[in-house]
């Protein structure tokens, strides 16, 4: 279990506000021995909680090009098939994954590839797990292409709490599965948006571990929509094959 770098400010501040703050107990309430072990313990409590919020653990990660790892903790809180308007502008299955406060907050690469989009989007603090914080709230979208050329999109989400969401990665980084690509700042929600004829490997409810938890099953090549002009050669084949009539009832 090492501390992930985007602690180590907070860290620091927190321990300077513990020093200060049992410092000014001491001189000003010398003989408050109660006040004092009072002081101590929260100071103590704190510190613990500012620590391991900032944890960042260690672990092999099992990569494998046809599976979508869980890209944080927490537990998950949408399964639902929806429209992603933004970049695919398709149908997908949305995964949502709730961060609490008590989770490690390191956000990781759900599958291996090319970043072929990315995106900040300043907005609303509404709170994770309301239904339209996915695309009110401040948050980051991400795509990324496999090798086989589906594309998986997720978003980082700030909550009502989490007001600071980093990220590591820009359109164009070829990125590993598992690699950690950004932190979110406490209470917060990841977004995962997945092709259509993914086998799901999670429940609605169930804890999951970021780089750990499988979350689904990729196709082996995403449906693609055809282009327009094809789409109207099709039509002209068909219609010249079977002609229809259109009948106006006078």
């Amino acid at each position: 279990m090492t501390i992930h770098k985007e602690g180590y400010t907070s860290i620091a501040l927190c321990v300077l506000f513990i020093f200060v703050l049992n410092a000014v107990i001491q001189f000003y309430f010398p003989e408050a021995h109660v006040v004092k072990w009072i002081v101590y313990i929260l100071s103590f409590a704190l510190f613990v909680i500012i620590l391991q919020f900032f944890r960042s653990p260690i672990f092999p990660v099992e990569t494998d090009d046809k599976i979508v790892l869980c890209p944080a903790d927490g537990k998950v809180v949408v399964i639902e098939e929806t429209t992603e308007t933004e970049y695919l502008k398709d149908k997908r299955i949305q995964l949502s994954v709730f961060m609490s406060p008590v989770n490690v907050h390191v956000n990781r690469n759900p599958i291996a590839g090319v970043v072929k989009y990315f995106k900040y989007n300043p907005g609303k603090y509404l709170v994770a797990w309301h239904p339209k914080s996915s695309t009110e709230n401040e948050r980051t979208t991400i795509v990324i292409e496999n090798a086989a050329g589906v594309p998986v999109l997720f978003r980082q989400i700030a909550g009502a709490l989490a007001r600071r969401i980093v990220w590591y990665v820009k359109e164009g980084d070829k990125v590993e599965q598992g690699q950690q690509f950004g932190f979110i700042k406490f209470g917060s929600r990841v977004d995962v948006f997945l092709p259509l004829g993914s086998t799901i490997k999670v429940d609605l409810g169930q804890v999951v571990k970021g780089g750990r938890t499988v979350l689904a099953e990729l196709p082996a090549k995403a449906a693609q929509p055809k282009p327009k002009k094809e789409a109207e050669d099709a039509f002209a084949s068909v219609a010249a094959a079977r002609p229809v009539k259109n009948t106006i009832k006078k």
